[in-house]
């Protein structure tokens, strides 16, 4: 929670008040590896803060086939925001690809700081104009770039995530399969 409140101090002036109640509304938690944090088709009440690990959030189409949609690593947010913020069961599936430690919080309660303590909407703000770029950028990557810049560009974002991952994550977050992914992987090498 110390890092979390270091890096919300560092953008914005947090009252010791506000920082007694984000403290008071949030619970630090260690998932093991192949942890389900949110599952398709439950009610989601909480958005997770990784302190450190990996998990992703993912959909599995009517075919069974599952889409990653993002990883969720040390400093990230991970939930299933259209849940939240629609009051609809969760579309998505969050699980942990190795132990994790996370903050958790009740998003209610998170999204109650905004009335509670006005100095936190700056902070919040930033990362919901941060995630929206996040989301849009990838649309844009997966229009423009080929699969072999899209893994590039993967390898930069998340460059220790292999280890923890299986071929299908990396292959569903690309939107390519796992044969492409193998063959993208041997021309690097060459």
């Amino acid at each position: 929670m110390e890092e979390l409140i270091k890096k919300i101090k560092s953008s914005i002036q947090l009252s010791s008040e506000a920082e007694q109640y984000l403290q008071s509304i949030s619970l630090e938690k260690t998932f093991s590896k192949g942890s389900i944090l949110i599952r398709e088709g439950q009610n989601v009440n909480n958005i997770y803060f990784v302190t450190d690990g990996c998990l992703r959030s993912y959909c599995t189409d009517k075919k069974g086939k599952e889409h990653t949609l993002l990883f969720g690593i040390k400093n990230w947010w991970i939930s299933d925001y259209i849940a939240i913020h629609n009051n609809e069961s969760a579309t998505l599936t969050v699980e942990c690809l190795k132990e994790s430690n996370v903050i958790q919080f009740n998003a209610k309660k998170l999204n109650g700081i905004l009335e509670l303590f006005p100095e936190y909407e700056p902070f919040q703000r930033n990362l919901l104009e941060r995630h929206v770029v996040s989301l849009q950028k990838r649309i844009l990557n997966q229009l423009q770039l080929t699969a072999s810049e899209r893994y590039d560009l993967f390898l930069e974002q998340y460059p220790d995530i292999e280890q923890y991952t299986r071929n299908y994550h990396i292959a569903s977050y690309l939107g390519i399969t796992q044969e492409s992914l193998s063959r993208i992987r041997v021309e690097k090498v060459k």
